[in-house]
């Protein structure tokens, strides 16, 4: 449902309404401008055949492929890529408002709303009266707040694992679901139990007749995310990390062998191995 806005017309933005502005000639810098583009892409006959055909469910791999394009920006510590990105992600809450928009659903204003009077909800020790602000943030604060919100829309109260998107990356959903469990006290109580636990999964791993590789597999993952999340790391992250560690060493090989005149094909794994431990001797 969308949120309460009857502090405000229940249509979209005033300066969209009517005669359909030109993007062109609007200030570059203001989000309206950004919702016109999307409004004129969208528009029958006149506007783009591809977004035209996009649903929701078509563009959601696209709202997760540019949230993890802004954190990569980030890894590699370059702000006006991460400020080029950031530009791609605002434009997917833009397009799902538009298409909502055009089925009735709720408007870009209503998401505006929405944020707002729940992040100031959320925030009384800032937001609050005196003795709101005064009181600070009490212990299970967040987790409260958010029962009242689901009790106050009519929703029952979530079980432990609750409200884990389903659509998150594989080890980060592990890692939370993880966390979840240990707040109420399910988790072992040392590290050193989490790497026993990994032998045991490798161990059956190493056993597993074909058809339940995928599936052992998955358990040691599984257990990986776990300790990632006693060490407090994100497995992600993580996982990010040793891709780049890979493609930067294999980068070193492949250049190395073109130096030679030769390729990775006409190469063989003693030799590459060997340019391989040069990288990483390298710090590469």
């Amino acid at each position: 449902m969308p949120p309460d806005t009857t502090s405000k017309p229940a249509s979209d933005s005033p300066s969209l309404a009517g005669e359909r502005p030109d993007p062109t000639a609007m200030d570059p810098r203001d989000i309206n401008t950004l919702r016109a583009i999307m409004k004129a892409l969208r528009t029958p006959v006149t506007g783009c055949p591809w977004d035209l055909e996009q649903d929701f469910a078509s563009i959601a791999p696209y709202t997760i492929e540019e949230a993890y394009e802004v954190a990569d920006a980030i890894s590699r510590g370059s702000r006006a890529e991460l400020c080029d990105e950031l530009g791609d992600l605002l434009l997917q809450p833009v397009f799902h408002a538009q298409m909502a928009s055009e089925e009735g659903s709720f408007t870009f204003d209503d998401v505006v709303a929405g944020i707002v009077q729940k992040m100031i909800r959320r925030h009384p020790h800032v937001f609050g009266d005196e003795t709101a602000r005064s009181g600070g943030v009490a212990k299970g604060f967040w987790e409260a707040n958010k029962a009242k919100e689901r009790a106050a829309l009519g929703k029952t109260p979530e079980r432990v694992l609750g409200g884990v998107p389903i659509g998150l990356p594989g080890l980060t959903r592990a890692h939370k679901l993880q966390a979840k469990a240990a707040k109420v006290g399910f988790d072992w109580p040392h590290v050193d139990h989490v790497y026993d636990k990994i032998s045991e999964e490798l161990a059956e791993l190493k056993e597993a007749p074909a058809e339940k590789r995928a599936e052992e597999l998955g358990d040691l993952l599984f257990v990986l995310a776990n300790l990632a999340r006693h060490y407090g790391i994100d497995p992600e992250a993580a996982i990010r990390g040793a891709n780049e560690k890979f493609e930067r060493r294999f980068a070193h090989i492949e250049d190395t062998l073109k130096a030679n005149g030769k390729s990775p094909a006409q190469s063989g794994l003693e030799e590459m191995d060997r340019l391989w431990n040069e990288a990483k001797a390298k710090g590469l």
